[in-house]
């Protein structure tokens, strides 16, 4: 299964939800992919130890925009490959609008030709509605739409949607939606009129599995390591384990 995880939002724990998922599935002993096409490359140096030393030519650049085969790279997680990205990504929306050839499928035709190597592929996408995001939804089967607490947070979610429609029309038939997953949970009354707005909006589309919002994870990434190297008895590791068996049962 290739799932697209998306947000049009920064900040909504959009990456953090791909490491997590992608190292705990890879902790549970199967071969994971994770494809990083956030120019951010966040999730490429929480798992990178490396990733400073990376050329250009060995992320995710080259297979975007040089139509170069996917450059996988090997993590400190048993069993997880990443492939990285880079700053430079930043561009691909100006260079690919005028691109005349399979500009929302560069992602899809070389995943396709390592993807049963894994049994799990995650992809990390940009907080845009960009070609990136659109490569992305052309190559997974499934997108995670992340959504944390607050009115914007919300309402991105109406473009999002509409996105996910049109890939589905025009680029990729067989793309489902995964479901909603809401992070960043607390007490405060505006997560719970979040949570309850979202429900209502998105009768039977929301994950059960809410993500608290926990400073474990922003400590695990300052040390360059996933949540369950870095406290696997964290409030957010469980929640996430929770999410695993929730959206990839046994």
């Amino acid at each position: 299964m290739i799932v697209a995880v998306a947000s049009q939002k920064g900040g909504t724990g959009k990456t953090t939800t791909s490491i997590s998922l992608a190292a705990g599935i890879a902790r549970s002993g199967k071969k994971t992919l994770l494809v990083d096409t956030d120019s951010q490359a966040n999730s490429s140096k929480v798992l990178l130890a490396n990733y400073p030393k990376i050329p250009v030519t060995e992320t995710i650049h080259a297979t975007i925009l040089e139509r170069k085969a996917l450059p996988i790279h090997k993590t400190s997680v048993p069993n997880l490959d990443i492939v990285p990205s880079h700053i430079l990504l930043s561009n691909t929306d100006v260079e690919l609008t005028t691109a005349k050839d399979h500009r929302e499928a560069r992602l899809k035709i070389e995943l396709d030709k390592v993807k049963q190597n894994y049994e799990h592929v995650f992809i990390d996408c940009p907080p845009a509605l960009s070609w990136l995001t659109v490569n992305a939804f052309t190559a997974a089967d499934q997108a995670l739409i992340v959504v944390s607490p607050g009115y914007f947070e919300l309402d991105s979610l109406v473009q999002i949607s509409k996105s996910i429609a049109e890939v589905n029309e025009l680029f990729n038939p067989n793309l489902k939606l995964l479901g909603f997953l809401f992070t960043m949970s607390d007490t405060t009354i505006n997560t719970q009129t979040s949570l309850q707005l979202l429900r209502q909006a998105y009768t039977g589309k929301v994950i059960e599995t809410i993500i608290p919002r926990n400073t474990d994870i922003r400590d695990a990434h300052m040390n360059r390591q996933d949540i369950f190297a870095f406290n696997r008895n964290a409030k957010s590791a469980y929640a996430y384990l929770k999410l695993i068996h929730e959206l990839f049962p046994v």
